[in-house]
């Protein structure tokens, strides 16, 4: 038996407002846009190399959804994006129009920077510390 776990749910106000900064800012790839009844979509999109996770963008559709965009996990970082090339990533996404919350710093388990999408969800950016690399 095996079990994966394929996508994650990021609740947003409007689909194509939400596509527009993932594809455009974070360099996100559009994997599927598929109308549903009732005005919904299926909308998912993945980082470029990433084999298998995806993000499925939610409409919030309800006042308890609406009062959760931007606040998927309580203000504590929510998405943890790896890069094997953290300056050049860094400055794409700067570049981009990506708000950085703060500068980049070393950690013991890599490079790392904390920013904001444009709902405000944090997210860190990290290029994980390879094997044998000392901090």
């Amino acid at each position: 038996m095996t079990n994966a776990l394929v996508a994650v749910t990021v609740v947003v106000r409007e689909y194509d407002e939400a596509i527009e900064y993932f594809t455009n800012s974070l360099g996100f790839r559009l994997v599927e846009d598929s109308p549903l009844p009732g005005g919904k979509r299926w909308v998912m999109v993945a980082p470029e190399g990433s084999p298998s996770l995806r993000i499925l963008l939610a409409r919030a559709a309800t006042p308890a959804q609406e009062n959760a965009v931007g606040n998927q996990t309580g203000g504590r970082v929510s998405f943890f994006l790896h890069t094997s090339e953290f300056q050049r990533t860094y400055q794409q996404m700067r570049e981009r129009g990506v708000t950085f919350l703060e500068e980049p710093r070393t950690e013991p388990y890599g490079t790392v920077a904390v920013f904001a999408d444009v709902y405000g969800n944090r997210w860190d950016l990290i290029e994980p510390r390879q094997e044998g690399e000392v901090a």
